[in-house]
Parts: structure tokens; C-alpha cells; sequence
């Protein structure tokens, strides 16, 4: 149960067009956001934020960054925003397959070598102490560019604000990303109401 109301959509007026943009993305607007509109500006950085990480002119695949954006959120454990980036990552072209072996992306021939490279990225930057190290770093640099390596700190980074809000604020997941869920993240220990993977 959410521990604050989301607030109707038409509360805020000065972000009807943030919350149009929210439902031409994903056909809904996302309980966090109407949540959070009781700060009109926090939903107005968020949305700066996000249009800024997943950038269509990005040198990252949206789709992957959504991917390991999802990492990130299944580390944190917040099956809220791990329902939502997996939706994200599928309607940004991720098929099924590669979306079910994310989970099993070291030993998957789905994923190449900088993929998993990213993706342990994701996992050690999403973690409690953070465990990016040196060396992963080295590793992630032979794959990817620094400018890249940006995108996926910005996927990383922009989850964890999502997943500690969400956790903190616990707002209803929306019927579409429950459905989503139920259907492709079973697999992955997710379901609706447990909390982490």
C-alpha cells in the first residue's frame, strides 16, 4: 500500500505536459510521478534527468541501457522500478529472450562480452557499498567509450534515486507493468508485492 496517495493527474496543471509526454512513452502516468507532483519542480529535474539518459541520440542502446538500467534495480531489490525498466527495455526493442536471460547474462550467448562487462557494471555500481572497482573499470573502458560509460553510470545512477524513492514511498504498481511483469520477470523471482529479487 502506498504510503502517500498518488495525486490525480490534473493536480499540478504546470505538468500536464510532463504527464502527456509519460503517457505517450508508456500509456499511463507512473504512480511515483504523481506521487512526487506535490513538488512540481522535483517531477520537472526528474523528467530533465531521464529525457537526458534515455536520449534517442544516445551512443548506448536504449534498449540495453534500459536492460541495465533493470540490473540496477534488481540489485537495489525495488520490484517497482525492476517492473517498469523491463517493460522499457521490451517497448525499446529487447525480445523476450534477451529480457528472460538478462538474469543469466555471464553465461548467456545472448549477451556479448561488453554487454556483460555493462552489465557487471550495473551491478557493482547499484550495490551497498558500491563495487565498482578499478579493475572493472579497466574492463568496462576496453568496450566502451567514456562518453558511454557515462550513459550507463547516468542508467545506473538515475535508478538508484528511482528505486530508494519507490522503496521509500511504496506507490501501487500501475496494471501494465504488473502484467509485463507477471509474464516475463516470473523467472527472475519477481512478483507483485515481494520486495527484492
Amino acid at each position: 500500500m502506498s504510503r502517500l496517495a498518488a495525486l490525480p493527474a490534473d493536480a499540478a496543471p504546470d505538468l500536464l505536459d510532463s504527464f502527456k509526454r509519460y503517457q505517450e512513452l508508456l500509456g499511463y502516468v507512473p504512480n511515483s510521478v504523481l506521487i512526487m507532483q506535490r513538488r512540481p519542480k522535483m517531477v520537472k529535474a526528474l523528467a530533465q534527468l531521464a529525457s537526458s539518459v534515455w536520449d534517442p541520440a544516445s551512443e548506448v542502446n536504449i534498449g540495453f541501457k534500459r536492460l541495465v538500467a533493470y540490473m540496477a534495480s534488481r540489485t537495489h531489490g525495488c520490484n517497482y522500478s525492476m517492473a517498469h525498466a523491463a517493460e522499457a527495455a521490451h517497448r525499446a526493442g529487447i525480445d523476450d529472450a534477451r529480457l528472460e536471460a538478462v538474469v543469466d547474462y555471464r553465461t548467456s550467448p545472448l549477451f556479448s562480452e561488453a554487454e556483460r562487462v555493462a552489465l557487471d557494471f550495473a551491478v557493482a555500481a547499484a550495490s551497498q557499498p558500491n563495487a565498482v572497482t578499478d579493475e572493472l573499470f579497466e574492463r568496462l573502458k576496453k568496450h566502451w567509450t567514456e562518453g558511454q560509460i557515462v550513459e550507463l553510470a547516468g542508467a545506473v545512477a538515475i535508478n538508484g534515486f528511482l528505486n530508494r524513492w519507490n522503496d521509500t514511498m511504496a506507490p501501487a504498481l500501475e496494471h501494465e507493468p504488473i502484467e509485463f511483469g507477471e509474464k516475463h520477470l516470473a523467472r527472475h523471482g519477481w512478483r507483485v508485492g515481494k520486495h527484492g529479487p
